[in-house]
């Protein structure tokens, strides 16, 4: 047994997840190729009926409680990971990366993150064990994060002014030229790291940050390692999809962010008032679902400002 669910039952996930995976890149993404919105919403109904199908199967096999608080996680991991989806289209933009090899280098960056939460998700199993007083300071860093949300508004990050970009740029040798679906180019005798190779990296670190946020709030939701863990790895298996989808829709959903802000703000306070305050998964699950409707509803009806 491992965290209170057999070994098969995680190896039997793991190898869902990578027959997924290969089933994607090895055989309908193969070739490098512009991904339009049409395409790119099938593949999105596609993962979100694969995580939502996932959450009846632990609805049946551990109890209603169970795929209650499985559908919360992810719904709160993909919510979250949207703010993600910014970032990514600031990074491909500022490095100029050509929509056909979008998608290739967005695989990468998800194969990472789904090692990342790995480790993360056993880390703070590991802690909370142990020092369970971690709960109330997970739950106010989630409270500073959405005040900070708030605070920052729509300020937007430039990937090439980064400490990350600085330290690439001062210790390997970077090419400027546009990306063509290659990691390193020839350039006068000697090998050099591409802007895709760069957008790579920083697409890796955002997702680290943004697991600062996204974990400790699913684990807001529930204490089993294993929904936590699942719940995270089918949100984020969609993002590259989702993003594509998006992509020429985030300007006109302005409001999302701060809808965002409040789900960590909420999930935070219950966090640090769960002695004291019991809320059921079927509420949380309710109340996320309503934030986020409501968020896009009101950046259709209220425009941004100009200033």
């Amino acid at each position: 047994m491992l965290y209170g669910h057999t070994y098969e039952t995680w190896a039997v996930f793991h190898l869902i997840i990578f027959a997924l995976l290969a089933f994607d890149l090895g055989i309908f993404n193969r070739k490098a190729h512009v991904i339009h919105v049409k395409e790119a919403l099938l593949w999105s109904l596609f993962w979100i009926a694969i995580g939502v199908s996932y959450g009846g199967y632990v609805w049946y096999h551990d109890g209603a409680t169970s795929g209650m608080q499985y559908l919360t996680g992810y719904v709160v991991e993909k919510s979250l990971s949207v703010d993600n989806l910014f970032v990514f289209l600031v990074i491909f933009r500022s490095f100029r990366i050509p929509r056909q090899h979008q998608h290739r280098l967005l695989f990468w960056g998800i194969l990472g993150a789904i090692l990342l939460r790995a480790v993360m998700i056993a880390l703070g199993t590991a802690l909370l064990e142990q020092f369970h007083f971690l709960i109330y300071l997970f739950g106010a860093f989630l409270i500073y994060t959405g005040y900070k949300i708030f605070r920052e508004g729509d300020k937007e990050m430039d990937p090439r002014q980064t400490a990350v970009f600085k330290l690439l740029k001062r210790f390997l040798p970077l090419s400027d030229r546009d990306f063509h679906g290659k990691f390193t180019v020839k350039e006068n005798g000697k090998t050099h790291f591409t802007l895709g190779f760069a957008a790579l990296v920083l697409i890796e670190t955002s997702d680290v940050l943004f697991a600062l946020d996204s974990v400790p709030a699913v684990f807001g939701v529930t204490r089993d390692p294993y929904l936590v863990y699942t719940s995270n790895i089918f949100a984020i298996l969609g993002l590259r999809s989702l993003y594509f989808v998006l992509e020429d829709m985030m300007e006109k959903f302005h409001l999302l962010k701060i809808g965002l802000a409040v789900i960590l703000i909420l999930v935070g306070l219950k966090m640090c008032l769960e002695a004291h305050v019991h809320i059921s998964p079927g509420l949380s699950l309710s109340v996320i679902c309503g934030i986020l409707a409501l968020s896009v509803i009101l950046s259709t009806v209220i425009k941004p400002s100009k200033d």
